[in-house]
């Protein structure tokens, strides 16, 4: 074969990737965009990251969409109002179930999980002039618990309720919430996000802070209650203020997308997020357990058939509860 036949093929070759690439990509949307939560939140934060690394290699343009969090964000993406959300476990079990407290009743059976994110601990924050250091100390006292329809929001009253904490409680921007705690409008600020949370490190520039969890005893009733919350400790120094480990629980947040998104987009959005992870970190510390094998962890939401490829590629196991029907 001649230099310029050889040459005829390659280029014919390359041709023809391109083609089936430009196929590959024909059901593709021109834009993304991810819902998040409210400032001052770890959703925020990470998804500007997300969307800046998928418009970077995919060459679709991502943008975030600020929402009131995780049961908002199940909402949209079942209604094809945004193409990724983000969620934690509580939630999605949920949602799954009909139980959502944002629409009791409707079973949304068209979501699809992408990539775990990260873990998400439940923790509280107070002025140390208030006195206020733990759960019981917040009987009687006016709180915030972050957006209604957050983590935070839902599950912070349904807690307290059952450690049998009697307090007032108030919603909003988490951001907004600190300040008020800073300018003496709220006792206690209680809410779930990645560590650090942005809106509880600008606190403790404010005034002296306290951070705190939950007594071994507590974590024992909500884990009961809660299945899909685990123990966790938020190490020593996440914050300045914190003296010690702080023992709390938490839940596995998770991305996701409609069960509509073309197979290819999902496949190589799961794929771009695992091989920019160190962007990702960049972006938000939490994002350092963004990793295929925490893949398991998420045994609530089946996986996307295009997010199922790329782990059974990497060798991942799924549990059975993460499997859409048809790819057991």
């Amino acid at each position: 074969m001649t230099k310029l036949t050889l040459t005829s093929v390659f280029f014919a070759l390359a041709a023809t990737t391109a083609i089936a690439q430009d196929a590959d990509r024909s059901d593709w949307p021109s834009t993304l965009v991810v819902g998040t939560a409210s400032p001052g939140g770890t959703y925020a934060i990470y998804g500007q990251g997300l969307a800046s690394i998928l418009s970077e290699t995919l060459g679709v343009t991502a943008s975030t969409q600020q929402t009131q969090g995780p049961a908002h964000n199940i909402v949209l993406v079942d209604g094809n109002r945004i193409d990724i959300g983000m969620t934690t476990m509580g939630p999605a079990y949920e949602a799954m179930h009909g139980e959502l407290d944002m629409n009791p009743g409707t079973e949304y059976t068209s979501l699809r999980a992408l990539f775990p994110m990260y873990l998400t601990p439940f923790q509280g924050a107070a002025l140390q002039r208030s006195g206020i250091s733990s759960v019981s100390d917040l009987a009687g006292k006016t709180i915030g618990t972050g957006p209604r329809g957050g983590t935070g929001g839902t599950y912070w009253e349904r807690w307290l309720g059952a450690l049998k904490v009697e307090s007032s409680i108030q919603n909003g921007p988490i951001g907004d919430q600190t300040s008020q705690l800073a300018d003496g409008r709220l006792d206690a600020v209680t809410t779930a996000a990645g560590i650090p949370i942005a809106a509880f490190t600008e606190l403790e520039t404010l005034a002296p802070t306290v951070m705190f969890g939950f007594t071994l005893d507590e974590i024992k009733v909500i884990e009961e209650m809660s299945p899909f919350a685990q123990s966790f400790t938020i190490p020593e120094g996440t914050y300045s203020s914190q003296t010690g480990p702080i023992e709390t629980v938490a839940m596995w947040n998770v991305a996701f997308a409609n069960a509509e998104m073309p197979e290819s987009l999902a496949y190589e959005i799961v794929k771009t997020v695992f091989e920019k992870h160190d962007d990702l970190v960049a972006t938000h510390a939490a994002a350092v357990e963004t990793l295929v094998a925490n893949a398991g962890a998420n045994d609530v939401l089946p996986y996307h058939p295009g997010a199922v490829r790329y782990y059974r590629e990497q060798g991942i196991e799924l549990p059975a509860g993460a499997l859409p029907e048809g790819m057991e």
